[in-house]
């Protein structure tokens, strides 16, 4: 078994490292001129079981891609088995036609991955379930529920709603209220279809007035959705609003947009690497994807199951 990271997230890539008593395999990793990316493994990896780890974040086309040169580098080399382990799957909300015309960019993603040499998926909380289906090989789908779940157990004391911020996340919440014991609640939000980034939060349904509010959510973005919903929450009586996301991409002007509102704590995860000025602001919680990421590529190295360490939360 080898492990291999490309540079949008090493923290990441070293904990699971340690996490797993291995160290990562050694990559030279340099850029041209005129920004071709370029890496190559510096030592065999002839008859390995690779795992290229890359969380897909900004610059988000330039990770990508050397995302899938060191596949490439690593297949040519005869690498045995060759796993793509992308903890944040890019351009994973162009995953169906909305508009005319439009493209449907996650598919394409997947068959990039393919082409490339990798023989399976791994990723962290996909943003719909069917990107599973893009893509005719392996595509393991973790995620990051039981972290989350057992920091706001500790948190939270007294009758808890778990609340979905728009209607395509209520499966989502249901998985985070059966864990906390806490009831469901939904925001009807909505989008405009020809702008991005942009919502509008506008009525919820089911009882949050009296309880612990927790807006769920699988990415924050410029924060629109979350702290629309938030404030909408506060206002039908709930005692404290907190956001669990695992992926934070914290676009402008998402922070200025938390700090702004009415949310007593934002917990994210580091399956993207969040700068440190903002993982030391207060209302700010960093959890950690490593243990989870780690027993889940042992159990495929192993040829063992991943569904059973998440009890099948993760489909």
């Amino acid at each position: 078994m080898m492990l291999f990271t490309g540079g949008a997230n090493t923290g990441l890539a070293d904990e699971v490292a340690d996490l797993l008593s291995m160290r990562l395999g050694g990559l030279h990793r340099s850029t041209f001129a005129n920004g071709e990316i370029y890496d190559r493994p510096t030592e065999s990896v002839r008859g390995a079981d690779c795992f290229v780890m890359q969380s897909h974040s900004h610059p988000i086309n330039e990770n990508i891609m050397e995302h899938l040169i060191i596949i490439d580098s690593l297949k040519r080399a005869s690498a045995r088995r060759i796993t793509a382990v992308m903890p944040f799957y890019g351009y994973s909300r162009q995953d169906k036609k909305v508009l005319p015309r439009e493209p449907i960019t996650a598919r394409l993603i997947g068959d990039l991955f393919l082409t490339a040499g990798a023989d399976r998926l791994v990723s962290v909380d996909l943003h719909s379930g069917q990107l599973q289906g893009f893509v005719s090989t392996p595509f393991d789908h973790l995620t990051a529920l039981p972290i989350i779940t057992d920091y706001l157990r500790e948190r939270i004391d007294g009758p808890t709603a778990v609340v979905s911020p728009d209607a395509g996340g209520v499966k989502r919440a249901e998985k985070y209220a059966r864990r906390l014991d806490a009831s469901v609640a939904f925001v009807y939000k909505r989008r405009e279809a020809d702008q991005h980034n942009v919502s509008s939060a506008l009525e919820v349904s089911g009882d949050v007035s009296g309880h612990h509010a927790v807006i769920v959510d699988d990415m924050i973005d410029t924060g629109g959705t979350v702290t629309n919903a938030a404030e909408l929450v506060r206002e039908q009586g709930a005692l404290s609003v907190r956001i669990a996301a695992t992926h934070a991409i914290l676009s402008e002007p998402a922070i200025d947009r938390i700090k702004n509102s009415l949310i007593d704590e934002v917990i994210i995860t580091n399956t993207l690497p969040v700068p440190p000025d903002v993982a030391q602001l207060d209302r700010i919680k960093v959890l950690s994807i490593a243990p989870i990421l780690a027993e889940a590529l042992h159990a495929i190295f192993m040829e063992s199951s991943v569904s059973e360490i998440f009890l099948g939360d993760n489909t």
